[in-house]
């Protein structure tokens, strides 16, 4: 099998070396994520996911500002309809794109919390959400594909809408991946995305959603590629990772666990998240949920609350299982992201086959100073 291509992920809503404690926490700086990003991009990951929510430093404007402080990293940057007309989508993927000489992905992100939702004007329900998100992406496929579109649809419109002067450096746009777990979301992938992502789940149940997927592609006459979200705790020994595993949750108490699952449960309406939280049940005792793959991460955390735990040649079998099925990226995090992401390079890289970029000793130079020595 080729290589995987490896994203990682900045923490953009803070990080730490422990879940769920003050103890250790770092704050979402503009350094600290810069840190990050060019540790990324030195130690050869393909790209890096920027979230979205209301805890987390808009991706939009760190992107922008990481963008010439790089040099091959993609960014993976959430969009959410809905919150922004698809005509200012198109225009400020155009730009970022520009702005990164072709190094930017969009991450179709619909949203699975009601009550965040309503804080930012968006009152639809889960399915009306993603008819929306239909809408919003023909529009935004319509006007960078041919810089001007017609469309009058339930939830938008746009009349004689037009791109202007600048379109994107990718043709005719930059990638479009998404996720989604529901009949709905997979209608979406299957019509615009050109990768669709899951998170991290036992190999039967994420084969059998990219199957569902899949059959939905085929059906509209296109080709779906796939891409895998997950945490990575990665050690020299399968003993050693399972000791950073335990570590990394020793802070939390039952009360906060119970607290947390109660909260995660009760403010989301999104099929993925209530799959990650049916993994482990809030139970300390379920967390290995299939060989080597523990949901200790979503006692505490929204989105995939999952991680492959274990030494380089366990960690990358296990990929290799979901690379079998089709998956070709994986975006991967851990805690804290700036040391995990030397440890995954370090460690798994070579037992994945991914070669280092950067060649040894070479000094990392940023755009400006590059362009000025030349």
């Amino acid at each position: 099998m080729p290589p995987l291509s490896m994203f990682w992920f900045l923490p953009t809503s803070g990080d730490g070396p422990y879940l769920g404690s003050p103890e250790g926490a770092r704050p979402a700086a503009f350094g600290y994520m810069r840190d990050i990003a060019v540790a990324a991009d030195r130690l050869g990951f393909g790209g890096a996911l920027l979230p979205t929510g209301n805890t987390c430093l808009d991706g939009w404007t760190l992107g922008s500002a990481l963008a010439p402080l790089t040099e091959r990293l993609k960014f993976l940057l959430a969009l959410r309809p809905g919150v922004l007309t698809p005509a200012l989508a198109a225009r400020q993927s155009a730009a970022l794109d520009r702005i990164s000489d072709g190094r930017l992905i969009l991450n179709i992100v619909t949203g699975g919390q009601p009550g965040e939702l309503a804080g930012d004007g968006l009152l639809l329900d889960h399915d009306e959400r993603y008819a929306l998100t239909d809408e919003f992406l023909t529009i935004w496929r319509g006007l960078l594909r041919d810089k001007s579109i017609d469309f009058n649809g339930k939830y938008l419109t746009s009349k004689q809408g037009k791109l202007g002067l600048y379109d994107s450096v990718q043709k005719p746009y930059p990638p479009l991946w998404f996720g989604g777990s529901s009949e709905a979301g997979i209608e979406v992938a299957a019509n615009h995305a050109d990768l669709y992502l899951t998170w991290a789940e036992p190999p039967a149940l994420v084969a059998e959603k990219l199957a569902a997927v899949r059959a939905a592609s085929a059906a509209r006459g296109r080709t779906m590629r796939f891409g895998l979200r997950v945490h990575l705790i990665v050690r020299e020994t399968d003993p050693d990772a399972w000791v950073a595993a335990d570590k990394l949750i020793s802070k939390l108490s039952d009360t906060t666990i119970a607290a947390s699952q109660a909260r995660l449960g009760g403010e989301t309406d999104s099929i993925g998240q209530k799959r990650q939280l049916a993994l482990h049940g809030g139970r300390r005792d379920r967390l290995e949920v299939s060989p080597n793959l523990w949901a200790g991460v979503g006692l505490i955390r929204g989105g995939v609350g999952t991680a492959l735990v274990g030494s380089p040649d366990t960690v990358a079998t296990r990929l290799r299982e979901y690379q079998a099925m089709g998956i070709e990226t994986i975006i991967a995090s851990g805690y804290p992201h700036l040391e995990e992401a030397y440890r995954v390079a370090e460690l798994l890289f070579p037992a994945l086959g991914i070669g280092k970029h950067v060649e040894p000793g070479r000094d990392f130079q940023p755009a400006e100073q590059r362009m000025a020595a030349g």
